[in-house]
């Protein structure tokens, strides 16, 4: 019944919001789809789009203020595309509505080799880097974007890597050649050029320097440039380059089946380990229809938390020695290798455990986990007072953070940011809360807030909630259902073993599940969890096919370091390690 109550009132939402849009803009011709992941979604013409989001975005009924999502899809080796429009090309737009706690799909059909269609980019600020993305991977061009160049991609790189005709493997492509003249072509495409990107070599009264943080640089957590323009120590703007660690996860789904990429997915955000798998887990299981045992949920939701206090432990370490003090990364290091121990007791890795599975877990909890978490659960909070003493208190890591970074809550949904980073707005909002997932809603723990929106309250709150996923962890501990560890499901499950020897049809199926991998019904699904860094989501589309037709990966990470240079300027050099710190990325979270 629940169900189909919610596909119920997700058909009222999406026909509400199409007939807004029909009797606004009354000649236009808006067509529904129906999806697995029941998110009301709407195609809309190309030439329509900018009024449609504005409208979408400004006004009070709807308030979608949120871009969540752009990204884009080759179509022309699609089969299944029950009731859509003809598409060479498909550009999607995710927006959110805080509000009213829904999402909207947004979809444009584009005909051609080369398409174009009108940039977001001055409705939307975080639109800007998702639609250079789209332009660097598909080719798409976006008419009155202010900078469409390639930006994970090398500048001289040719092809446009998720177009279905782009090699997926570096063996498609023949040896690389490095000779003298394409070595100065490459050297000089990385000169920075300010003209390019509107900026002055000069003022009035004063001859500006462009100084380069990175690409290998300690204060960057990773390979990642930074050209900043000073004016003496202050910044007057910053350019970020990204895509050193980029290494095509999602062209990596469309030649991996279902189950061969879950360990893909470990590398992504690389801190938050099981987090990554769920992420990608929860949508193949909406597309699917696999509805997974409750000791599965919990089991889930006990290793993700884990991986938050072990994240998290990363980034108070290294945070606090980017600003000057060494000792604490040692002690947090320590308390971090103590939850790795009980991940490999458990699942046989540490970092990079690639224990989930389709519809469950790889194998059940092994005897004598209980202990080893009871004995974290007892240790880590005097550790953590201990760390808020010796780190929060301290009146240098004070003057370094406070005040430094700030942005508004409006600023922060207009720049696509999420996780902490929002919560120290203001903005009580968690998804393990407002839209639970795996049996969040189980579960007794608070969400963590602060006020000003510096590099200090995003400390404040990602220290409360290493006790707040303690707490989470604990309850798990003293309440773990019985039952078993994966579901009872054909597309997840082998047959019994003994019913292979029985008949033919069973065997057939056990061999082709195995080898080949399950095939996976058609459709597309987008599944969006509270990750360590923010929100972080899959939208999968099946072509009824054993491995995915497109695979988009929404990380946190990618619109956070968007924003850096608008939050940094006016600061000093030493102030942006401190801004960098306080936003707690991974590079690969960002390239993927």
């Amino acid at each position: 019944m629940y169900n189909r109550n919610k596909i119920t009132n997700c058909m009222q939402l999406a026909n509400a919001i199409l007939q807004h849009l029909q009797e606004r803009f009354s000649n236009d011709a808006f067509q529904q789809q129906i999806t697995v992941d029941e998110m009301p979604t709407v195609w809309v013409p190309k030439e329509r789009i900018i009024p449609v989001i504005q409208y979408l975005k400004s006004d009070p009924i709807q308030s979608f203020s949120f871009l969540y999502d752009l990204s884009g899809i080759d179509e022309r080796n699609r089969t299944k595309k029950a009731n859509t429009p003809p598409s060479d090309f498909t550009v999607v737009y995710h927006l959110f509505s805080y509000r009213h706690n829904h999402f909207i799909r947004l979809k444009v059909a584009l005909q051609g080799e080369y398409p174009a269609l009108p940039s977001i980019a001055a409705v939307f600020k975080n639109a800007n880097w998702y639609e250079r993305e789209v332009y660097d991977m598909f080719g798409i061009r976006f008419e009155g974007h202010p900078h469409l160049q390639r930006i994970l991609m090398p500048l001289t790189w040719k092809g446009h890597p998720l177009r279905k005709e782009h090699p997926a493997r570096a063996t498609e492509m023949g040896p690389y050649q490095l000779w003298d003249e394409k070595q100065d072509i490459e050297q000089e495409a990385l000169r920075f050029k300010p003209e390019e990107w509107g900026m002055q070599r000069e003022s009035d009264d004063a001859d500006f320097m462009f100084l380069n943080i990175g690409p290998q640089h300690p204060g960057t957590h990773g390979v990642l440039r930074i050209i900043l323009q000073l004016d003496g120590e202050d910044i007057v703007d910053a350019v970020p380059e990204i895509g050193f660690h980029h290494r095509g996860a999602e062209k990596m789904g469309e030649r991996q089946s279902w189950h061969t990429y879950i360990p893909y997915t470990d590398r992504v955000d690389y801190l938050g380990g099981v987090m990554n798998n769920l992420a990608y887990l929860l949508a193949v299981e909406k597309l699917a229809g696999i509805e997974v045992p409750n000791r599965v949920k919990v089991i889930r939701v006990m290793l993700c938390e884990l991986f938050r206090i072990a994240s998290h432990l990363v980034w108070f370490g290294t945070f606090a020695q980017d600003v000057g003090q060494l000792s604490p990364v040692f002690y947090m290091f320590t308390d971090r290798e103590k939850i790795f121990d009980i991940i490999e007791a458990i699942c046989g890795g540490r970092m990079h455990p690639n224990w989930f599975r389709i519809g469950g877990v790889s194998q059940d909890l092994p005897k004598g986990w209980e202990p080893l978490v009871q004995s974290f659960v007892d240790h880590f909070p005097g550790q953590l007072k201990e760390y808020n003493n010796m780190v929060m208190r301290n009146s240098i890591f004070r003057a370094r953070t406070k005040g430094i970074g700030i942005y508004t809550l409006d600023e922060a949904i207009e720049w696509g940011v999420t996780g902490p980073g929002l919560r120290a707005c203001g903005l009580e909002w968690d998804f393990r809360k407002k839209r639970p997932y795996s049996g969040y809603e189980l579960f007794d723990f608070d969400i963590p807030i602060a006020h000003n929106g510096d590099c200090y309250d995003r400390s404040v709150v990602r220290v409360e909630e290493m006790r707040q996923s303690l707490r989470i962890v604990e309850q798990c501990l003293n309440n773990m259902p019985e039952g078993s560890y994966k579901a009872d499901h054909p597309l997840t499950t082998p047959p019994l073993k003994k019913h292979t020897m029985q008949d033919i049809e069973t065997l057939i199926t056990h061999f082709l599940n195995v080898s080949w991998g399950p095939v996976i019904p058609a459709g597309e699904a987008m599944s969006c969890i509270e990750a360590t860094k923010g929100a972080n989501s899959y939208y999968l589309i099946s072509d009824g096919s054993t491995a995915a037709y497109r695979v988009r990966i929404r990380t946190p990470s990618f619109p956070h370091m968007q924003m850096v240079p608008y939050i940094s300027k006016g600061y000093t050099v030493a102030d942006l390690l401190s801004i960098l710190g306080s936003v707690d990325f991974v590079l690969a979270d960002i390239d993927r």
